[in-house]
């Protein structure tokens, strides 16, 4: 039986970054001189972003490990475990469930700190050196990351449903961020990347919000304008 939706929580906000952070993009252009590995950004903006996959994944890892929802190093997907009812279980499952959290993509704020001072565009070239524990040979190696101090813009969106517990989604979404602020976002963390704080403002949203006066949906984010005129024929 389906479930109607009775709400949206909007979840707008801040990202600032404490450490450096490096979220791997596509190394396909040739750059001589430059990083071994590059940050992912936008294909047309050439702006870095936070991937809502990276965020997303990373906060329901964390739920997971902090409630023991893992077994022999894997996810239970259970629907009734925290991870399951906020995230969603895969549909290969006999018990699927869809997330009921939206995370979508970061961008960056290009005015959040002072990039003129950064040897790259919007990020900092890193050059760190590995030695061979056995030849003691240096292998150096240059990460491109988004510097400590910049901001990225943070947009969620969670659906409840009729008959779901809707304090418990948000203590699950809230017990995400926490843990996500003593651990790390993207590649290197245990070397100092990717420390980060969430900043972040609710606004709910009810079913009547939607009705609207023609009553509309559809699916994807986008953003109409339109005027109407009325024609007598």
């Amino acid at each position: 039986m389906s479930k109607k939706l009775i709400k949206k929580i909007l979840y707008t906000g801040t990202i600032t970054l404490k450490t450096g952070l490096h979220i791997g993009g596509t190394n396909a252009a040739l750059n001589i001189g430059g990083p071994d590995n590059f940050v992912v950004r936008n294909p047309i903006s050439n702006i870095p972003y936070i991937p809502g996959s990276s965020l997303k994944g990373k906060m329901r890892a964390l739920v997971e490990i902090f409630n023991g929802e893992t077994y022999n190093g894997k996810p239970t997907n259970d629907i009734h475990s925290k991870a399951g009812a906020l995230f969603g279980v895969s549909g290969d499952n006999k018990q699927s469930r869809p997330s009921r959290l939206i995370v979508r993509d970061a961008e960056l704020d290009t005015k959040s700190c002072d990039f003129s001072q950064t040897d790259l565009l919007y990020t900092e070239s890193k050059t760190e050196v590995s030695i061979d524990r056995v030849t003691a040979k240096a292998n150096p190696r240059t990460l491109e990351r988004v510097p400590a101090g910049a901001r990225f813009r943070l947009n969620m969106v969670l659906n409840v449903f009729e008959g779901e517990n809707e304090d418990a989604l948000r203590n699950t979404l809230e017990q995400a961020i926490l843990l996500l602020h003593d651990d790390y976002l993207g590649g290197h963390g245990s070397r100092g990347y990717g420390q980060i704080e969430i900043n972040y403002q609710e606004e709910t949203k009810s079913h009547d919000k939607y009705l609207g006066r023609h009553g509309s949906g559809g699916d994807g984010q986008i953003e109409i304008n339109y005027q109407e005129e009325s024609k007598p024929y």
